[in-house]
């Protein structure tokens, strides 16, 4: 299979693409998705479209600079009942955020772009519904408290192949979408390309 570039420095994304044998390089965007999502917002764009802008954004502006790669980019959003829950910068928005799901269902929504050349070629969103158990403000500290800050930062306030599995009563949708990576059409895609 071809070498993709990976247009994000989410370590989890990495590792779902090399585990499942696609070589990857990874030259990371730098997007700064914050004022591109509340523009979007405030046009009446839904948690889709700003994923799927924001996926194809980071892809294009990489895929300037590498002449004919194919380049991957790729964004998740938290959405419950159409609020825009974005990652937390510190551990007392981490609290909130989860005060907020608490015993509460939300989407998780993914997607994910190839482009080429400055152009997107290929597109996919998914999406994963989870409902949070009913826990204690108490229960939810010591959850954060086990979980790194560098771990925090970059995946959002929880991860679902780890301890994160365990705040949730009842997860539907794809494993790797929730992660941040429907692998399985990208590899679909990935196969069946032709210059």
């Amino acid at each position: 299979m071809l070498e993709i570039i990976l247009a994000s420095k989410s370590k989890v994304r990495e590792d779902i693409i090399k585990k499942n044998n696609i070589k990857c390089k990874v030259v990371p965007s730098n997007v700064d998705e914050e004022p591109i999502k509340e523009s979007l917002l405030k046009e009446g764009a839904s948690p889709e479209i700003i994923s799927k802008n924001l996926a194809e954004l980071k892809a294009n502006k990489v895929s300037l600079k590498t002449n004919g790669k194919l380049v991957l980019g790729a964004d998740s959003i938290i959405d419950l009942n159409g609020q825009i829950i974005s990652k937390p910068n510190d551990r007392e928005e981490a609290i909130n955020i989860l005060l907020k799901l608490n015993g509460r269902k939300h989407y998780l929504i993914s997607s994910v772009c190839i482009s080429k050349n400055g152009s997107m070629v290929w597109n996919y969103t998914d999406k994963a519904s989870l409902t949070m158990k009913d826990m204690t403000k108490e229960d939810l500290k010591n959850y954060l408290s086990e979980i790194e800050d560098n771990t925090l930062y970059a995946y959002n306030v929880y991860q679902i192949e780890g301890k994160g599995r365990a705040l949730f009563s009842n997860i539907e949708g794809d494993e790797d979408t929730i992660m941040g990576l429907p692998i399985k059409k990208i590899k679909e895609y990935l196969e069946n390309y032709r210059e």
